[in-house]
């Protein structure tokens, strides 16, 4: 049993931790008064630019829900940018979910 325990811990050990990494892109959203707008920033000098996508549940005003996606790239150095802006919507039913990956 002993020889189980340790083969686990050194599994383990050995993993890459997800947590280790820098994030190097900030992104957050609103949606409000009708429109909705989705603002990101690099924010990680080092880090090379970063290709992302990004899905978000809004309501409209109707009790619709729309899913809207997308991709866009993010330089070194971009702040602020607006990757996504719509209207027609009164609310968020979830947080932006944005996922990036750096390009070389």
């Amino acid at each position: 049993m002993n020889w189980l325990k340790i083969a686990i811990v050194a599994a383990l050990a050995a993993w890459p931790g997800i947590a280790l990494a820098k994030e190097a892109v900030s992104c957050g959203g609103a949606a409000m008064l009708g429109g909705a707008q989705l603002n990101c920033s690099h924010v990680e000098p080092q880090a090379p630019p970063q290709f992302c996508t990004y899905s978000w549940a809004l309501h409209t005003p109707a009790g619709d829900q729309k899913i809207v996606e997308g991709t866009f790239m993010l330089p070194p150095g971009a702040s602020n940018v607006t990757v996504y802006q719509g209207s027609g919507f009164d609310s968020a039913l979830s947080d932006p979910i944005v996922i990036c990956r750096g390009s070389k």
